[in-house]
């Protein structure tokens, strides 16, 4: 089974429904359906007349044909048929029948609106075996979200189908299970939870909420709600595909290739969303350029092109909230202020294409940058200027030999960085005033990394999740490690430990879906033969 986990998101303690919703197919929700996907039918419609067009312009090549066969047809029907196969009527055997040919007409859902469908199964008069109160109560407390729970959401390409899995991360109990997923229409490149609710009916648009959004290969990002299970289709469609009635209108014959400023025409590659103004998701595409969407009108707010190629990495600064840093495969990171589209930004220069971008949550003047050639920058905004050659890094860290394809900054403790390679390691890292040191590397079978990601919230600050091409994720408990306790004990004096006493706990599901707890055990074992090697390793650097 071919699998792969693209990327992978936190969601915090906290703003998940303790009982999610169960999707409800109404008459409403059949008409909102039939809305958002109007503009795909009309597509589809459009390339059946296209190819009904080219069929009639080549069937005077085949009239001449057809009346030829019709001739030896006809020299056929003068032969004699012997009188024992007459009661088989075999001369009218390729005659189709025209009444029985006609069926019931499909539309766009089919017949799904003649179905009867019923609130509960106690209406349905065709089910004489009623669902018990303990069963639906047991239902209910399988599907319970405690708010001690953390959500990890990761992206997977499995055997040509894309979906979103929602797991749900017990740390108390080292469990890690999927509760539920959402069915994508491609390859998934980027995740973003979101605190906004998006085109939820009922909801007031300053409320906490619990959604996700997901960029694709294709140019359209789906905002989804992760609190309702079993949904057929988004809550909200950002681009081309969620203005079918008004793209109606202005479409002549395809969809327009050309970036423009309305919406993405090709493959979003990263997606971040303001935290200090709940409603803005800004989005960076393969199509060179910056999209500002306003989520309450789900409409683009404000299109940016300074980036001469993809744009793959977004993050908001942490203060100054308006201020926007990007990475570009032009080689560039650009740091703009949303307020001002006119001007152009202060700029940074790399050596190979960038992979992501990150501010330093502890100190916002400075970020940092991961490059495909395995380095990791880190820059002084205030040194920026608009000429990318012009600018230096405060310093620079061969992380890895391939491309570092992510990392992140521990939001909780100061200078605790992770990175993760195409090269299959995993890295954890301690800065301090000197410089980046190696803390410990490990190799956890995901295959090439392509997300590494620390949990959100201070109970479960040295979490971090890890997938990769084998399709697996786990998720690290870094303070299990001797090289991370000693690295980090003067900076988090109250550093948790285990009672079990048990180093490198890992918290995994693998494509065998076998338990969590007998993984963990399984890579305790293996990694206590390695824990020597490695912690001399993060000794050595910390000597350095």
């Amino acid at each position: 089974m071919a699998s792969m986990i693209t990327t992978t998101a936190w969601v915090p303690r906290g703003f998940a429904a303790p009982f999610p919703n169960k999707y409800q197919f109404d008459e409403e929700e059949f008409e909102r359906i039939a809305a958002l996907a109007k503009l795909q039918l009309d597509d589809a419609e459009e390339d059946l007349a296209e190819a009904q067009e080219a069929e009639k312009k080549g069937s005077e090549k085949s009239d001449k044909k057809k009346a030829e066969r019709a001739a030896k047809d006809d020299d056929a029907s003068d032969i004699e048929i012997d009188d024992d196969l007459k009661e088989y009527d075999l001369e009218h055997y390729d005659d189709t029948d025209e009444e029985a040919g006609k069926g019931q007409s499909m539309g766009m859902f089919g017949n799904v609106k003649s179905l009867a469908y019923y609130e509960s199964n106690k209406d349905d008069p065709y089910i004489t075996l009623q669902e018990g109160a303990n069963e639906d109560d047991e239902e209910r407390e399988d599907l319970q979200i405690l708010a001690s729970d953390n959500l990890l959401l990761a992206a997977k390409i499995e055997d040509e189908l894309a979906h979103l899995e929602v797991y749900v991360y017990e740390d108390a109990a080292d469990n890690l299970y999927v509760h539920h997923d959402i069915m994508l229409p491609a390859i998934p490149l980027c995740v973003e939870w979101l605190d906004c609710p998006v085109s939820k009916p009922g909801v007031d648009k300053d409320s906490a909420a619990n959604f996700v959004a997901i960029g694709t290969f294709d140019p359209d990002i789906e905002i989804w709600d992760l609190d309702t299970i079993d949904c057929m289709y988004p809550n909200a469609i950002l681009g081309q595909g969620g203005n079918a009635e008004e793209e109606k209108k202005k479409r002549k014959k395809k969809k327009s290739k050309k970036a423009n400023d309305e919406y993405h025409v090709d493959a979003v590659l990263a997606l971040a969303a303001n935290r200090k103004h709940r409603n803005l998701l800004a989005s960076g595409s393969a199509d060179k350029t910056i999209k500002l969407w306003d989520l309450h009108t789900t409409k683009c707010a404000k299109s940016y092109s300074y980036h001469t190629d993809k744009v793959c990495s977004l993050a908001w600064h942490g203060v100054e909230s308006t201020v926007l840093l990007s990475g570009s495969y032009d080689r560039t990171a650009a740091i703009a202020d949303m307020r001002a589209p006119g001007e152009q930004p202060m700029r940074v220069g790399v050596e190979s294409d960038i992979e992501t971008v990150r501010w330093d949550p502890h100190d916002p003047n400075f970020f940092y940058v991961s490059t495909e050639n395995g380095i990791v920058h880190y820059f002084d905004a205030r040194k920026a200027t608009k000429d990318p050659l012009a600018s230096s890094s405060v310093w620079k860290l061969q992380a890895h030999d391939e491309s570092v394809s992510s990392f992140d900054l521990n939001p909780v403790i100061p200078g605790f960085m992770v990175t993760g390679s195409t090269d299959k390691t995993v890295k954890l890292w301690d800065i301090t005033a000197a410089g980046p040191s190696l803390v410990v590397s490990r190799d956890f079978d995901v295959g090439k990394v392509f997300s590494t990601a620390f949990a959100p919230d201070r109970e479960v600050a040295f979490r971090v999740s890890i997938a990769g091409s084998n399709g697996n994720v786990s998720v690290w408990d870094t303070s299990t490690n001797a090289g991370v306790r000693k690295a980090f004990a003067q900076k988090v004096p109250n550093l948790p430990t285990r009672e079990d006493g048990a180093e490198d706990r890992l918290v995994a599901i693998n494509n065998d879906e076998e338990s969590s707890s007998d993984e963990g055990e399984d890579d305790d074992e293996d990694d206590d033969s390695e824990e020597d090697s490695d912690d001399q390793d993060g000794d050595s650097m910390d000597e350095d």
